[in-house]
C-alpha cells in the first residue's frame, strides 16, 4: 500500500523516496506463522478492509494463503541489492512476488529463484547467511526511535512522520505544514534583539 502513495509523492511534490528495511515482526519464527493466526489476531473485517484498500488502489491482493513469512531474509536480500545498485527493482519484485503471486518470501528457495531472476551476486550470503543483518537491525532500531511501529511509514523532509497508508489529503496537509514551518522564522534563532 505504500508504493502507490510513494509514487504520488514523487510526482506531486518531487519527493525522493528511499525505501529502508524495517523488520515489522522479528518475533516470527524463520518459517513464518500460519495466516490463520494473523486473521485470528486482527479479525476477518480487518483483512477485508485491507483487501478493499488494495482494490481502490488498483493493486492485486493475493498474499500466500497459508503463511505469513518471516521477512528478515528478504530484507537482507534487498540490502544486498542496494549494495549492487539494484534496490528499486528488487524491492518492487519482492512486493510483486508476495502480494500478487502469493510467493512465500521467507522461503530461501523462493528468494534464491528471485535473486537469480534479478542477477544478484552472492545472494546466499544474505538469504541464509547474516550478510546485511546489521543494516536491517540498525534501520529498524532507528525507525523505532523515530516512533515508527507500523508500515508503511513516511518520514517527510526528515522532520515529519506520517504513519499508515494515508489518503492524499493527509500528505497535502503534511507538506503544507512543512512549507509553513519553513517560512516561519524561528523565535529562538537569535539575531538582533531589544538593546
Amino acid at each position: 500500500m505504500g508504493q502507490p502513495a510513494a509514487e504520488r509523492l514523487e510526482r506531486r511534490f518531487g519527493a525522493t523516496v528511499e525505501w529502508l528495511p524495517f523488520d515489522l515482526h522479528p518475533e516470527y519464527p524463520p518459517e513464518g506463522i500460519p495466516r490463520s493466526d494473523l486473521i485470528r489476531r486482527y479479525g476477518e473485517e480487518f483483512h477485508r478492509h485491507v483487501e478493499a484498500a488494495f482494490d481502490r488502489e488498483g493493486l492485486v491482493y493475493n498474499p500466500p494463503p497459508t503463511v505469513v513469512p518471516n521477512s528478515h531474509a528478504a530484507l537482507r536480500l534487498t540490502e544486498l541489492a542496494r549494495a549492487q545498485g539494484k534496490h528499486a527493482v528488487t524491492h518492487d519484485r519482492l512486493m510483486q512476488a508476495y502480494w500478487e503471486e502469493a510467493l512465500n518470501i521467507g522461503d530461501p528457495d523462493v528468494l534464491r529463484a528471485l535473486a537469480d531472476e534479478l542477477s544478484l551476486e552472492d545472494a546466499d550470503d544474505a538469504i541464509v547467511g547474516r550478510r546485511h543483518a546489521d543494516a536491517v537491525a540498525a534501520a529498524t532500531a532507528q525507525a523505532h526511535a523515530a516512533g515508527i511501529n507500523a508500515i508503511p511509514a513516511f518520514v517527510l523532509d526528515r522532520r515529519l512522520l506520517v504513519l499508515g497508508a494515508q489518503p492524499d489529503e493527509v500528505f497535502e496537509r503534511a507538506f503544507a505544514h512543512l512549507e509553513d514551518d519553513a517560512r516561519t522564522p524561528d523565535a529562538d534563532a537569535g539575531g538582533p534583539g531589544p538593546g
